[in-house]
């Protein structure tokens, strides 16, 4: 996976919204304004996803690849190596979970959860 790849399934996850606030190099995805990945442009080898706290660590002890992720929450946040054995198809599954994860969880306030959660969750079961 490079990084054109990472960028095009991000975006295929419906109302993602790109970004760059943290510096040039740094793509940021959010749903309902709250950021669910992140990974580097041009020291491309990880991608930073979010889960709940019980599945990140059992991510971390099954698999060598994800870490906790740095300058972010490590109870929250793990770096996923995308250079690394991880299979592809396992690096989409994370991001795809930590995209419901956020949304269940993050995205305030309700209404605008429920709102988006109407939209959004038919569409990600035809995906």
């Amino acid at each position: 996976m490079d990084i054109m790849d990472l960028r095009e399934y991000l975006l295929s996850l419906p109302e993602t919204e790109e970004s760059t606030p943290f510096d040039e190099t740094t793509l940021v995805y959010k749903i309902g304004g709250r950021m669910f990945a992140c990974a580097d442009m041009e020291e491309f080898s990880y991608v930073v996803v979010k889960h709940d706290p019980d599945e990140g660590e059992a991510l971390r002890e099954r698999h060598a690849e994800i870490t906790p992720a740095w300058h972010f929450n490590k109870r929250y946040w793990s770096a996923v190596a995308v250079t690394g054995d991880l299979p592809e198809s396992l690096v989409r599954s994370l991001i795809r979970a930590s995209y419901i994860y956020t949304l269940h969880n993050t995205v305030t306030p309700k209404a605008r959860r429920e709102e988006i959660e109407r939209r959004v969750l038919p569409l990600l079961e035809k995906m």
